[in-house]
């Protein structure tokens, strides 16, 4: 099988946004995304792109993307967040996710940043094992904060 790994381009979006939903739905949360394919082109590929994402093909098929953007840390400088990597179920174990946790590192090391960081859920037991295996540092004593909009209006009204 052979698999092509490059940047994804404006008409990728409705593909990437399938594998977005489909994490999701491995992740019980089918209902959390809210992301549309409009979004995904505007925030992807306008004046000031939000993030850069790659994906994988095979026979000119996506089935796999991994999202990144950059984060500044005051104790690193500039990194790279991973949002998202996904491999179509089907294709996991095919070798799709290894090569794009590559283009995803390879990217790192081109835009010299000191960490590339990203979440990872403790019930995703698969992913964690790659990561481990990949040499990568499994966080325990950190915990992810967020505001939804909901809250951050509920926050600034009191």
């Amino acid at each position: 099988m052979e698999i092509n790994v490059r940047e994804s381009r404006r008409e990728d979006m409705p593909q990437v946004l399938e594998l977005i939903k489909e994490l999701a739905s491995f992740e019980n949360k089918p209902e959390a995304v809210t992301t549309s394919v409009e979004q995904l082109q505007r925030d992807g590929f306008g004046e000031q792109p939000q993030f850069k994402c790659f994906v994988a093909e095979v026979e000119e098929t996506i089935h796999g993307m991994a999202l990144v953007y950059f984060r500044y840390s005051t104790w690193k400088g500039k990194t790279v967040h991973l949002e998202d990597l996904v491999v179509r179920e089907r294709f996991r174990g095919k070798g799709l996710g290894i090569v794009l946790y590559k283009k995803v590192m390879s990217h790192a090391l081109e835009q010299n940043v000191k960490r590339v960081e990203w979440v990872v859920s403790e019930g995703n037991t698969g992913a964690i094992d790659f990561y481990k295996k990949s040499g990568a540092t499994i966080m325990k004593d950190w915990n992810t904060v967020q505001f939804d909009e909901e809250a951050i209006k509920k926050f600034l009204d009191s």
